[in-house]
This record gives C-alpha cells, structure tokens and sequence, in this order.
C-alpha cells in the first residue's frame, strides 16, 4: 500500500512527509519537487509570509543516488519562520477556523490547533505529490490543474494542448487558463484585499493517460472516486468536491448524461484500447473505477478564515464580546489551491496504481503494466 504521513506545524521548524510504499527504482529529481513547492508559494494574493520561505525539498531517506530503494521515503521542508516557541496564545478563537472546536476538543491553547490546522501543513502534501507525479511519468500519466473561477468570477479555459495550456496556466497571475483576464482579477484582489476580506475560488485538475481499472467497485471504501474526493476535502479550505459534469447531472436526464461508447480500432494501442466516448460527463470515472478517459475533479475552496477586519468573536478568558484575533494571512489563495489539489490528486492515482500493478520495483509495474494491456486488448 503506498500512503504518506505528515508532521509539522505552522511555525514549527520543518514540514515533513514520509512516504511509505513507494516502488523501487523510480529516478528521482528534487528539482521538480522544488517547482511545485515554489508554485504552491506563489499566486497574486498571497500574503508576506510567501516572501520569507524559500521552499526547497531534502530527502533524507529511501533514496541511493537518486533512485528510489522501495523503503520508506522522508521527504522534509524547512522552516525559515520557525517561531513557535516564542508566540503566544489566543484568546478570541476566529470564525471559520479550527480555533474554538480545537481548542475545546483538546482542553488545550488555541495555538496549538491553529499550527498544525494551517495550510503550510499542505507543503509536505506537495512533496509527497511531486514525488508520485515521478512515478506516474513513467507509465505517461500526467496531472495538471489550474483555476476556473474566482471572487465569483469564471475563467473557462482555453483550448489548446496539455503544453500549450501549461504555458496559459504559467503565464497567469492567478493561474487561470486564460491570462487575458489577469488584470480583471488583479483588481478584485486588491479591492477585497482594501476592504480587509477574503476570497475564495474553484480549481480543476485534469488527469490524462489513465489505464481502465484503477480503483475498484468491490468494496465502498476502495472506489476511486471516493477516495480521490476524501483526498481532496482534506485539503484545507475546501468544501466541495464533483467528478465530471458533478452537480450538474442531478439537473439533467439520463440521455444527456451518460457517455456513449464507441470502438476504433485504429486506437487500441491508447490506454483507452480503443473504446472512445463523444462526451465525458463522467468525468473519467464509472463505477468507482478509471474507464480511461480522462479524469476531470473540480474543488470549491471557500474565503481564507483570518481577516483583517476581523468578525465577532468571544473571549475564551472573559466570555465578553470581542472581534476575532488576526494572524498574518492570505487575501486569496486560490491558486495555490490549485497546487496543492493538482498533487494529492496525483498522490492518489499513484497509490490506485500500485494497487492494479504491484509495489516492489518499478520493472515489476511496467512489466505487469505491458501484460495487463496485452490482455485486455483480446477481451
């Protein structure tokens, strides 16, 4: 079984991730690691602790001269605001955050909840992401995400291929598939950013080269796309998560949402073996399993909790009436989001297909991999 563990706090002196069941023989490259980190940093919004880390991944075990030995991985970031010890508590809990919950949950400081509650926990998730992403490369498995909608605002996407539209995404402030409406955003962000609140937004990631069958119907714990939403709802923030067409298949009939299947052999030699559809409303899931299309997942993120004008809040020492604590914070950090769904996602495929084609090494993968195609192609 591949899955990870996480460990730090906020302002703790690291970020940690240890990987467990990763195969053995994978290449690895901290440098894509470090991009995705340093994406996960950026977006126009963020607030100044972005400008203080210089997230840079260090591996500490599991790995002989870049290649992966099948045992546990620690992935670690370093902190360069490591202050911890030195903060003190709060006293009026923020509304939206685990502040209050927490801290009657553990009959313990505010503070300690809202450090490991924080997002910068979401940069060992990256890691972990980054480092599943270099294994999913090596059967032609891709993940890309990017923002839809913002403040209320949508940004369809351009068309154009998977390169092309990374260059779109790249090249965006906000990273929308449609740089053109940067500077409409911009604004929105500085206006909510003037009137001391927040905002939040929707990203989709897209999944392509998926083989049929990661995941199963077998048992309601181990469906695909059950695990891929639970993956997602535990990204802080997030509060809403739909496969393909999503909600909007509740609105429509039968006919105008399932996909159609079409055979051509021309294509058999594709991950899809051939079976095409004209739409794909289900977002490349059926059944709790890949069909071989591609996978569409959108999550809704709300606004960041901390504001600067803060709402009312009580006193947890008084029980008086008081505005809610601030603590350096984020106008938007939706596109950041998008980084950080892009690589869980991408963590949870990887998991899917060690399940479907073994653990131990990845010659064994491929080789599992190339007979599970010959196989399937005579069916």
């Amino acid at each position: 079984m591949l899955r990870y563990f996480t460990a730090g706090e906020s302002h703790g002196k690291t970020m940690l991730a240890l990987v467990d069941g990763f195969p053995a023989g994978v290449s690895i490259e901290t440098e894509s690691i470090d991009v995705e980190l340093q994406r996960r940093q950026g977006g126009y919004g963020r607030g100044g602790r972005q400008r203080i880390e210089t997230d840079r991944v260090e591996v500490l075990t599991g790995v002989w001269r870049n290649v992966t030995l099948g045992s546990p991985i620690a992935l670690q970031v370093v902190n360069r605001d490591s202050k911890l010890e030195r903060l003190e508590d709060l006293q009026r809990p923020r509304p939206g955050h685990g502040d209050l919950t927490g801290a009657i949950k553990f009959l313990g400081p505010i503070r300690g909840v809202l450090e490991r509650a924080s997002a910068r926990e979401t940069t060992a998730r990256v890691a972990a992401g980054a480092l599943a992403k270099q294994l999913l490369r090596e059967f032609g498995i891709t993940a890309f995400g990017y923002v839809v909608e913002l403040g209320g605002v949508k940004i369809e996407p351009r068309s154009g291929s998977l390169d092309e539209q990374r260059e779109q995404r790249n090249a965006s402030i906000v990273y929308s598939l449609d740089p053109a409406r940067d500077d409409e955003i911009k604004q929105l962000i500085d206006e909510t950013r003037k009137a001391g609140d927040t905002l939040g937004g929707v990203v989709e990631v897209r999944v392509e080269g998926l083989p049929f069958g990661l995941g199963t119907h077998a048992q309601w714990d181990r469906k695909l796309d059950g695990r891929l939403a639970q993956a997602v709802m535990a990204v802080q923030a997030i509060k809403g998560v739909e496969i393909g067409l999503g909600f909007e298949a509740a609105r429509r009939r039968g006919s105008q949402v399932h996909d159609p299947i079409v055979y051509d052999a021309e294509q058999v030699h594709l991950p899809h073996l051939g079976y095409t559809r004209p739409t794909n409303n289900a977002g490349g899931l059926e059944a709790g399993m890949t069909n071989g299309q591609t996978l569409i997942i959108r999550a809704a993120k709300k606004p960041i909790s901390t504001l600067a004008k803060p709402l009312e809040s009580v006193n947890l020492e008084t029980k008086e009436s008081e505005s809610a604590a601030y603590e350096r914070s984020d106008v938007c950090a939706v596109s950041a989001a998008s980084v950080i769904v892009e690589n869980v996602v991408a963590f949870e495929i990887a998991c899917a297909l060690v399940e479907k084609f073994g653990q131990d090494s990845l010659e064994e993968m491929k080789a599992r991999w190339d007979l599970f195609h010959k196989m399937a192609r005579q069916r």
